[in-house]
Parts: C-alpha cells; sequence; structure tokens
C-alpha cells in the first residue's frame, strides 16, 4: 500500500537509463531498500532526493514523483 495521493514513476524512468536499484541508490547516497521502497510509492522522498533522483535518471521531478 503506497502513500496516500502519491503515485511515483521511478522505476520507469530507472529501467529506461539502464539502471539497476542498487546503481540509482549508489548515484544518490540512499540504500537500495529507499529506492524500492520510493518505487512502491511507500516513501515521500525529501525535496533534495528527488532532485538528485531526477538528475540521476534524466526526468522531471514532476513526471516522476505525482502528488494528488
Amino acid at each position: 500500500m503506497g502513500v496516500e495521493g502519491f503515485t511515483c514513476y521511478l522505476k520507469k524512468y530507472r529501467q529506461m537509463q539502464g539502471m539497476t536499484q542498487e546503481q540509482l541508490a549508489n548515484a544518490v547516497g540512499v540504500r537500495r531498500e529507499t529506492i524500492m521502497r520510493l518505487e512502491k510509492a511507500q516513501y515521500n522522498p525529501s525535496l533534495k532526493l528527488a532532485i538528485d533522483i531526477s538528475r540521476a535518471v534524466g526526468a522531471p521531478i514532476e513526471e516522476i514523483f505525482i502528488f494528488d
């Protein structure tokens, strides 16, 4: 069950870059479990983490993380 009103398309953008969860986690300085929880919309990222992820996967924040 995800966070209410939060949708995450991180997995799609990560896979488009050919990155594993581990590679993305290392690139943004978090544990792989954090990436896993984000992809399941179980975790609401900080603004800094969202920016770092956006840069790492080459997609705008507002296309990765959707808040209703």
